[in-house]
């Protein structure tokens, strides 16, 4: 009977949640220095959409450059990066079958910030401002396969096997990036600025960018679901389902992995989003990942929006997003899994 409650009280579960992003984005574009109101963000918007101009009629010209071409960009790659980097928790704790898994377990974050350190120490600029993310990205996904090739063994891994292999080679590489860090001299507080996670200056094409790696990301997710589902029994029960266990896990592990690179790559590391998401919505879910998914997504998206509109229009001065993520994300994960504890003693 609550199965029964919780599967359908879930679909509305997931319309509020996106009901409540559209209207987070909408304030969040309407906060800052300069402060429109409700109404005339919606106006700005419509305009764009619409191609009517009646609609600014009133309103100061500042205002749709302001919102359109400087807060839009950052609040939705943000909204964007947080449901990403939510999705790729569920997916790596689904594969590792460990709680503690996150987007960082295999050693994603420290390739990208090894990638993002060399762009930024010999200040390479080829590509103008995507410089940095593009080296991120690659440092990244170069992690993923070493982390593969490492593990694997006779063309299958598990799960204990990526697990260390994603510690081995994160432990080396932080060493890279405490090197490049040393040696960096003038460079070192931008190094330093970028591996605690920002979205200031973020542009249309970052939108784009991770948009469309998120949203292919989580088609696949959602398409594997349920063999998700069934491989939390492990992988002997799995088997014998007729989930080809070692495939599957190659391609979500993959999925997952590109899904964290684009994001790590133009927001830098933003710690506890992916661990704690997941967590919390299973407590209102369920564990079913073909709700579980798209919740955490929305969720993830909500609680990153709002933690950068507060370092952004709410605290005097704007600190690394990454930072505030952890001071918040840290206590907050404390308690839950203390919770879980308790809940598993007493049953």
């Amino acid at each position: 009977m609550k199965n029964t409650r919780l599967a359908g009280a879930v679909p509305w579960l997931q319309l509020i949640l996106f009901i409540m992003l559209l209207a987070f984005i909408t304030i969040s574009a309407g906060m800052g220095y300069i402060r429109i109101s409700f109404a005339e963000v919606l106006k700005i918007v419509l305009s764009k959409i619409t191609g009517n101009s009646n609609l600014l009629n009133g309103l100061d010209n500042v205002f749709p450059y302001v919102v359109l071409e400087v807060r839009l960009p950052r609040i939705l790659t943000s909204a964007i990066v947080g449901a990403g980097l939510s999705l790729a928790g569920v997916v790596f704790q689904g594969i590792l079958l460990n709680p503690l898994a996150d987007p960082y377990t295999l050693g994603i974050s420290a390739g990208a910030a090894f990638g993002a350190s060399i762009a930024l120490l010999f200040n390479f600029s080829m590509l103008s401002i995507y410089t940095t993310p593009l080296f991120a990205f690659l440092g990244a996904i170069a992690t993923l396969i070493a982390v593969l090739l490492i593990s694997s063994f006779d063309r299958q891994t598990s799960s204990n096997n990526l697990i260390l292999a994603g510690i081995i080679v994160a432990a080396i590489l932080s060493a890279g990036v405490s090197f490049i860090k040393y040696v960096a001299d003038e460079q070192v507080a931008i190094i330093i600025f970028w591996l605690m996670g920002s979205f200031a200056s973020k542009t249309w094409t970052d939108v784009l960018l991770t948009m469309v790696f998120v949203s292919l990301g989580a088609s696949i997710c959602c398409f594997f679901a349920r063999d998700l589902n069934v491989m939390s029994l492990g992988d002997r029960s799995a088997s014998s389902l007729g989930i080809a266990t070692n495939r599957v896990r190659i391609i979500l592990l993959v999925t997952a992995s590109l899904i964290t690179a684009s994001c790590v790559s133009v927001s830098g590391i933003i710690g506890f989003v992916g661990l704690v998401v997941p967590h919390l919505m299973r407590f209102l879910t369920g564990p079913d990942n073909k709700t579980l998914l798209p919740a955490s997504a929305l969720m993830g998206a909500i609680l990153l929006l709002i933690a950068d509109t507060i370092t952004r229009a709410v605290l005097p001065a704007e600190i690394p997003i990454g930072v505030l993520t952890a001071l918040i994300g840290g206590p907050f994960f404390c308690f839950i899994f203390r919770k879980h504890r308790m809940m598993r003693a007493y049953g």
